[in-house]
């Protein structure tokens, strides 16, 4: 089954305040994704820590590794 993603806008231009976007799977949290003007961060279920990768990176990542769609 395809993943369930969900976001809330904050009511400004992006800023200090990250986009969130809550991905499920099966009906249950999978994870948050937040995107920033500096970085993108993924925040699993029930774990206190996130992992960040700025944008720069994220590049560098996705052309070495993404798939070609």
């Amino acid at each position: 089954m395809a993943h369930k993603v969900t976001f809330s806008v904050p009511e400004r231009t992006l800023g200090r305040e990250d986009v969130e976007f809550v991905v499920e799977k099966d009906g249950v949290r999978f994870g948050t994704l937040l995107v920033s003007k500096g970085a993108v961060e993924w925040r699993p279920t029930n774990k206190v820590y996130r992992r960040r990768m700025r944008w720069d990176r994220f590049d560098a990542l996705m052309r070495e590794s993404g798939r070609r769609v």
